[in-house]
C-alpha cells in the first residue's frame, strides 16, 4: 500500500516468546485486546466497525481493513478532536512472523501528517507501552 509522501509512520518490531497462534489470539480476542490495548468491541471481520476506548476518555473510530489469520491484521485508527489540527486518520497494521524463539511482531501506524509531531511522538511512546503490556498478557496466558 503506497501512502502519500507527506505522511509518516511509526514502526516498531518486537520478538515475543510465544507461538504465532497465541499472539494472534491476543490481537483478535476482545477481552485480551482490552488487557493490553483498550476497551473495544472488535470482531475479526473485514469491514467491521469498532471503537477503542482509552482510559484517558478518548474514543478511536476503527474499521477492520485486512485479515490474514496468524499473519496480518490491519484496521483504521481514527481520532476526531474538537480542534481539527489534532484529528488523526491512520492505519495500524500488525504483521506476525514465526521465529525460532517465538514470533516477531511488526506494528506500523501510518498516516501522520508532518504537523502532527506530538501525535507521532505520542504514538511511538504509546506503542512501546502497549507492546510491553502485550508481553505481560502473553506471559500470563502461557
Amino acid at each position: 500500500m503506497n501512502e502519500p509522501a507527506e505522511t509518516r509512520s511509526v514502526v516498531l518490531e518486537r520478538e515475543f516468546a510465544a507461538p504465532v497462534e497465541r499472539l494472534w489470539r491476543a490481537l483478535t480476542q476482545p477481552h485480551l485486546i482490552e488487557e493490553w490495548l483498550m476497551k473495544n468491541d472488535f470482531k475479526p471481520v473485514v469491514g467491521h466497525r469498532f471503537n477503542l476506548r482509552g482510559e484517558w476518555g478518548g474514543v478511536l473510530d476503527c474499521e477492520v481493513l485486512a485479515i490474514e489469520p496468524q499473519k496480518t491484521l490491519a484496521y483504521t485508527w481514527n481520532f476526531s478532536h474538537e480542534d481539527a489540527a489534532f484529528d488523526l486518520k491512520s492505519v495500524v497494521t500488525f504483521t506476525l512472523t514465526p521465529t525460532g524463539a517465538g514470533t516477531r511482531l511488526r506494528v506500523e501506524q501510518a498516516g501522520f501528517r508532518p504537523t502532527q509531531k506530538q501525535a507521532f511522538g505520542g504514538a511511538h511512546a504509546g506503542w512501546k507501552q502497549f507492546l510491553a503490556k502485550l508481553d505481560e498478557v502473553l506471559a500470563r496466558a502461557g
